[in-house]
């Protein structure tokens, strides 16, 4: 027990200087941060990549620079396996918003993956551009549950809760799941999963039936989702860049604008090849995952155990 304790302390005091390196870093970099000029009829460039977490980059940038007279059009590059559903929903609305409001057209180009969540983000935008083999789609939620009750049981740790209702407690780990709690889970997967097929049907403009035949989590090919009307256009991000001047009537070769990178939030820099502490990146990956547990989330299976090899 006391080298268990040890351990953790170790882990918390490295957490403690790590953080506060990283924020001594980033604000050095932002006092020495210029606003870029943007050129006269430009395209906004974003990128949506890894698992979506909060998408609160993506969204600042898309906030930010869109409304601008010199952006004509936005460009997103896509390359992620989907992650949470409000911001995924977010992104999703926010490029609607900027279609319907400002009357600017929206390309994705799909980089290797806008599976789930990205997809459901990505069916917002006019016209979407994919590789022959990317992979698209995943339409689909999914929620992970662990029962941790024989873990419990070996470490001599009795768990108790006082709650106020039947299901307040549901999904918790020290102890099985009841039929009903099951059925009120599936109930929530149900209704968010006609969300997402709503979205597609009413972004991709095909029949809902349609829609539903393959809302069963399987990604496709980007060939074959073009055939299945889930994607326009085989091309890449030059391509992709073609069309979005041409549909924001700026031809073929527009001036690209791309927003100044912004520092990840603490565990994604703990994660970053860049600034790994030996030992803590397995750790931090369960701790990720863990945060997850009971969570609908609109993202390809494993995604997470992938998280910080991007």
């Amino acid at each position: 027990m006391r080298k268990f304790i040890g351990t953790v302390v170790i882990v918390i005091i490295i957490f403690f200087f790590a953080g506060c390196m990283l924020s001594m870093r980033g604000l050095m970099e932002q006092l020495h941060l210029e606003e870029p000029k943007i050129a006269e009829n430009s395209i906004l460039l974003l990128q949506l990549e890894g698992v979506i977490l909060d998408g609160k980059d993506f969204l600042d940038d898309l906030d930010k620079y869109a409304d601008e007279d010199e952006i004509k059009g936005i460009l997103i590059q896509i390359n992620s396996p989907g992650g949470v559903v409000g911001p995924s929903q977010e992104i999703y609305a926010e490029i609607k918003r900027v279609r319907d409001e400002l009357k600017k057209p929206v390309v994705v180009s799909v980089s290797s993956l806008a599976a789930s969540g990205a997809f459901y983000a990505a069916v917002a935008a006019d016209k979407i551009v994919t590789n022959p083999g990317s992979l698209l789609g995943s339409i689909g939620v999914i929620m992970e549950f662990a029962n941790l009750e024989k873990l419990y049981e070996w470490a001599k740790i009795k768990r108790y809760v006082i709650k106020t209702g039947a299901f307040k407690d549901s999904g918790s780990e020290y102890r099985d799941m009841r039929d009903d709690e099951k059925q009120v889970f599936q109930s929530m997967a149900n209704e968010v999963l006609g969300q997402f097929k709503q979205a597609v049907a009413s972004g991709r403009n095909i029949p809902l039936e349609q829609v539903s035949a393959i809302a069963d989590g399987r990604v496709f090919t980007g060939e074959r989702a073009i055939s299945m009307h889930l994607a326009d256009q085989i091309g890449t991000l030059n391509d992709a860049k073609k069309l979005i001047g041409q549909l924001a009537g700026v031809g073929e070769e527009p001036e690209i604008f791309t927003p100044p990178a912004k520092r990840g939030g603490y565990l994604a820099e703990l994660l970053d090849q860049k600034t790994k502490i030996p030992g803590l990146e397995e750790p931090i990956r369960n701790l990720l995952h863990s945060r997850f547990w009971g969570q609908p989330l609109l993202l390809l299976p494993g995604a997470l155990a992938s998280m910080g090899d991007r």
